[in-house]
Formats: C-alpha cells, structure tokens, sequence
C-alpha cells in the first residue's frame, strides 16, 4: 500500500471523487502543509494557519497506479485557479500536490508539465508541488460528508 495526498479546493468533493476509484483503501479529509500543529477546521478557514484543505489517501499500486491518481486530480478541480475553487477562495483551498518520496515529486512535476501542455486550461498551472508534511485529519463531522448527505458532487 501506498500514500498520496492531494488538495483541490473544498475537501468534501475531493474525497468523494477519490472514493469512487478502484484500489482506494482509505481516505481522510484534513489539512497540510501549514504552521500551526493540530489545527482545527475553524483555525484553517480563516486562512492564517497556512494549512490546505487535503485528502490523504492510502491506495493499492496492484490495482491504481499513481499517475492514474494523478489524472484524476487535474480531471475534478480547476488548476488554473490559484487560492480558489468555485465559491471557495483562500489559501486552504489551493491545488496541491504533496509527495511522499523523490519517485511521487517526479511524476507529479511530469504530470504537471503534460496536463499544462493538453490546452485543457485557459491560462497556466497554479497547482503546487510540495514535500507532504504532518497531516491532520478534520474532525468526524468532515469525513465522507457528501456521501453521508447524499449531496453527490461539491
């Protein structure tokens, strides 16, 4: 099993698209890449923890392979859009791609370069690459919520 984390605006409709997937065997909504230890959901909204809004996933490489993962990043959320998502605007809603080792750092600055290279988007990449760091899961009321309301997509 392997790890992936990734933020894509609201972390509610990231984790019920990364749901869907075959070869998930768990995801967490929650927040990385800030300097406060243990924030909480209200802390990161105000923008000034430096946290992202994040699911961290623990997948089977037999059976998705990273770069599967990978494109369905770029496929759920607008990589253009730097601090915002739909409605969604500040830093804990940026597009980010944490890596958990060098192998994950290069596929994903490759993936990067071919998705900006597709002429999908209007106008250039936003999306961060950064090493993963401590990651904290939000509290129970945030996880799975979309399937829990039975809302569909965010």
């Amino acid at each position: 099993m392997e790890k992936a984390t990734f933020g894509a605006g609201c972390f509610w409709g990231v984790q019920a698209a990364i749901d869907r997937l075959k070869g998930i065997i768990s995801s967490t909504a929650g927040f990385m890449g800030g300097a406060v230890d243990n924030p909480s959901y209200d802390q990161v909204c105000t923008g000034e923890t430096g946290h992202a809004e994040v699911v961290h996933l623990v997948y089977d490489p037999g059976v998705i392979s990273y770069p599967e993962l990978l494109d369905t990043f770029w496929d759920i959320h607008n990589p253009t859009l730097l601090n915002q998502q739909g409605a969604d605007t500040g830093s804990q809603y940026r597009s980010v791609i944490f890596y958990h080792n060098g192998k994950q750092k290069e596929m994903a600055l490759e993936s990067m370069k071919r998705e900006q290279a597709s002429g999908r988007h209007e106008g250039k990449i936003a999306t961060a690459v950064e090493r993963a760091g401590t990651f904290y899961p939000a509290g129970e009321e945030h996880q799975k919520y979309l399937q829990r309301k039975n809302l569909g997509r965010y």
